[in-house]
């Protein structure tokens, strides 16, 4: 069985690779808990100073396993030590980069969100469907979102789950880089290598005040957002629309 996350280094620079190409590397329990430990990992080694995260194959990450939610794994999924995926909430002291390497989609466009810079490639897209299948972005995806691009797009996004390209993130300032689709994740080991150049502790501190910057309302939002995903995924809708999807048909809302 392959590893559901791969890790590696290039000199100061860890690479975890999603590593799930067949399931379009969605997240299920097991990569949860590997991405935990790849990201661990890397926070403890002192040699390294900069973590990528990127997906095998041609796909970023497509989000939560549907079929491991309708299982009853979601929460251990969403709510575990650093909440999505063991991500997106995590306690990091490194600088990371995602390379988006292809679709980052509902969870995946939400671990992307959760990055300090973006590398994607230029075929890439984000987008938060959630909507569509009776849930919401649960893992931060609606209040990020809105931080990175006007308020107006990012709410059109939300609401009506419309995909964003590469191009118009990185016009919006949301993507840092843009690739080609052969050289997505050179071109973040670059930006890592310019970031390695600098003085550790002056890397340190100024990410330390950015990060505080952005997330100083956060714990206020992370409780409404758990609120409101308890609300959600109590009701009909939010087992109808994983089963419409799974099944391939069109789902039948009753708003309960």
């Amino acid at each position: 069985m392959n590893d559901p996350v791969l890790y590696e280094t290039r000199g100061a620079v860890a690479i975890l690779t999603l590593n799930r190409p067949e399931q379009r590397n969605s997240v299920n329990i097991d990569l949860t808990h590997a991405l935990r430990a790849a990201l661990a990992r890397s926070e403890a080694d002192e040699t390294v100073r900069v973590a990528i995260l990127t997906g095998a194959g041609n796909v970023f990450c497509a989000g939560m396993d549907l079929k491991a939610f309708l299982d009853g794994d979601g929460e251990t999924i969403l709510a575990g030590e650093g909440r999505f995926a063991g991500f997106v909430q995590a306690k990091r002291t490194k600088p990371t980069i995602a390379a988006v390497n292809g679709p980052a989609l509902a969870g995946g466009c939400e671990l992307a969100l959760a990055c300090d810079l973006i590398v994607a490639s230029e075929t890439a897209f984000f987008g938060l469907p959630e909507p569509g299948v009776g849930i919401f972005a649960g893992a931060g995806g609606p209040f990020r979102l809105a931080r990175k691009i006007p308020l107006g797009k990012a709410m059109q996004l939300v609401l009506t789950g419309d995909r964003l390209s590469a191009q118009d993130a990185h016009a919006y300032g949301m993507v840092n880089d843009l690739s080609a689709p052969d050289k997505v994740l050179d071109a973040a080991v670059s930006l890592a290598e310019r970031i390695i150049r600098n003085a550790p502790l002056s890397v340190s501190a100024s990410l330390e005040l950015m990060r505080a910057a952005s997330q100083e309302a956060e714990q206020d939002l992370w409780a409404m957002n758990d609120r409101l995903w308890d609300d959600v995924v109590a009701s009909d809708d939010a087992r109808e629309g994983p089963s419409a999807f799974i099944e391939k048909r069109a789902p039948q809302w009753n708003g309960r």
